[in-house]
């Protein structure tokens, strides 16, 4: 009997840790359809820190928000890597690339050098922009969860892709806008 209880709670533990790190679903309210939330928030292109207001970024096209859980973990720095790689398809399309995290400033100054090649800005979400596009993980310390928005230059998502594995988001986004410049 009690090696029978101590495989269980092993199993136990081993299932409840498999279910942090095997790829989930992110859930977003913001529907295709919805409103962006304006913001201004600080943001690091090629590690200059500087201020970042999405309706200003909107006014040379579609942009595509990226939110990612922490700067210097190895889903999101692969996720920087690609979304680097496709920048120039993203500009030829029209779009701008802005990734989200709840990292501090300096750690994105960094992380926009080292891991975004000085292609794209990276910007610090705070609570209230966490909170407008409901990406906020339900784990201590204010990460944000995977989930990337396309959003048209009137201010409306016009794409969601939000999963938790960084695989898909760059190669569904760029679709995404790809097919709005064919409209």
């Amino acid at each position: 009997m009690k090696r029978w209880m101590k495989w269980t709670a092993i199993g136990g533990i081993v299932g409840a840790a498999a279910l942090l790190i095997l790829p989930q679903a992110a859930t977003s309210a913001l529907a295709v359809g919805a409103k962006a939330p304006d913001f201004t928030t600080r943001g690091a292109l090629a590690g200059k820190v500087f201020t970042l207001k999405l309706s200003d970024a909107l006014k040379k096209g579609p942009v595509v928000l990226y939110f990612f859980p922490a700067a210097f973990t190895p889903g999101c720095t692969a996720e920087a890597h690609e979304f680097a790689e496709a920048t120039d398809d993203f500009r030829a399309a029209g779009a701008t690339v802005i990734g989200m995290s709840a990292d501090p400033i300096d750690k994105l100054a960094r992380f926009s050098t080292e891991e975004c090649r000085d292609k794209f800005a990276v910007a610090s979400a705070g609570p209230v922009i966490v909170k407008g596009y409901d990406v906020a993980l339900p784990v201590p310390g204010g990460m944000t969860n995977r989930t990337s928005y396309v959003i048209a230059p009137t201010g409306r998502i016009v794409f969601v892709h939000s999963a938790m594995s960084y695989k898909d988001h760059v190669k569904s986004t760029l679709a995404a806008v790809r097919s709005m410049k064919g409209q």
